[in-house]
């Protein structure tokens, strides 16, 4: 019999490496940066309780793994993501525009246990194998997502393959006890068959056992989705629905803020998890990089605008391989990032605000 979740929280996950997050801040005279100003976890102390003693609203934490990725029959590296982004994100200014004591920095989830057995089933081939990994990261990331906002805080995170959706909307609904619906920034829906757990079907396991409500994607990419997941999406009208990249820039039948307004919309009625797959973004190293995609710019004013306009329950940027860049030292991944974690929270600060006035 399985133990409920709140009874083994602490068994299934722990965090890492948060001694060595606080060191990738870069102190400078006369500057005040974000990560020294923002709340750090510790370790010797009970995570729930400086949760919900600590005023910040957003909580950043990582998934190092790529195994969701390999379980799809993809390229690995999306482990590497948080660091960089983590560390763009640290060394910016904090000021008037976004004070770094709205953000706790939590850390990595711990998941190299899982990569080091990934490793051995990929030389295998053995995607069953990884399959049933991906089933043991989901609980992990459920527990630490689950606590995040049961606590009412907002996870901004940072990582791993977008099999983690699952989780972060399953975490999400438990917590909160009711389905949550979400929008999904991605060339692809991840709508694929209930065939084992992998990057490619965290909606579809979250839909079909009962943790997603509505599901929008904003710039599908017509032909990167295949027929059932696209007949999918027509069956269920009411609850799912895509604006496609074609649409909005091939043929230009809907333009860009329509689009995602209508996206924006069909999801803006309940609490929503807000996703965002780096494949979308022309040329950002990521699992599946695409040549014609949306501007780093255009990625920027999705994360501001639902964070302005959704009750957001978390933010997640998933896919994201600088170790696939062809530059060996590549910071621009982690500094683009870092802009839409930052353009995130101004849009949910903004719109906390304006409710109180």
């Amino acid at each position: 019999m399985r133990v409920p979740l709140r009874q083994c929280m602490s068994e299934l996950f722990s965090i890492v490496n948060n001694s060595a997050c606080r060191q990738l801040v870069r102190h400078r005279p006369q500057e005040v940066k974000l990560g020294e100003e923002v709340e750090w976890y510790n370790a010797e102390q009970d995570l729930k309780q400086q949760l919900e003693r600590s005023s910040a609203r957003f909580v950043l934490l990582g998934f190092p793994e790529d195994i969701g990725v390999r379980a799809n029959y993809g390229r690995g590296g999306a482990h590497t993501a948080f660091k960089p982004a983590l560390e763009s994100f640290l060394n910016q200014q904090s000021n008037a525009f976004l004070n770094g004591k709205t953000c706790f920095v939590l850390g990595e989830l711990e998941l190299h246990d899982l990569m080091h057995r990934a490793v051995l089933h990929s030389e295998q081939k053995d995607i069953h194998a990884l399959r049933r990994l991906v089933s043991a990261i989901d609980e992990r990331v459920t527990a630490i997502i689950k606590l995040c906002v049961e606590c009412g805080k907002i996870p901004l995170i940072i990582g791993g393959g977008h099999n983690n959706a699952y989780g972060n909307v399953k975490g999400s609904s438990l917590a909160l006890n009711t389905k949550i619906n979400v929008i999904n920034c991605d060339p692809h829906s991840d709508f694929r068959p209930l065939e084992g757990r992998h990057s490619g079907n965290g909606f579809s396991y979250a839909f079909e056992e009962g943790y997603l409500n509505r599901y929008s994607v904003f710039a599908l990419h017509e032909q990167y989705n295949t027929y059932n997941a696209l007949e999918a999406f027509q069956r269920n009208q009411e609850r799912l629905m895509y604006q496609t990249y074609e649409s909005i820039f091939v043929r230009e039948t809907v333009p860009f803020r329509q689009a995602l307004d209508r996206c924006l919309t069909f999801v803006s009625h309940s609490p929503c998890g807000v996703e965002m797959d780096i494949d979308a973004i022309t040329n950002a190293p990521s699992s599946a990089k695409t040549s014609s995609g949306l501007s780093p710019v255009q990625a920027r004013q999705y994360a501001y605008l639902c964070g302005l306009n959704l009750k957001t329950v978390y933010f997640h940027i998933a896919e994201a391989a600088p170790i696939l860049s062809h530059i060996k030292a590549d910071n621009k991944t982690g500094k683009l990032i870092a802009y839409l974690l930052s353009d995130f929270i101004k849009g949910v600060t903004e719109r906390e605000e304006l409710r109180l006035l």
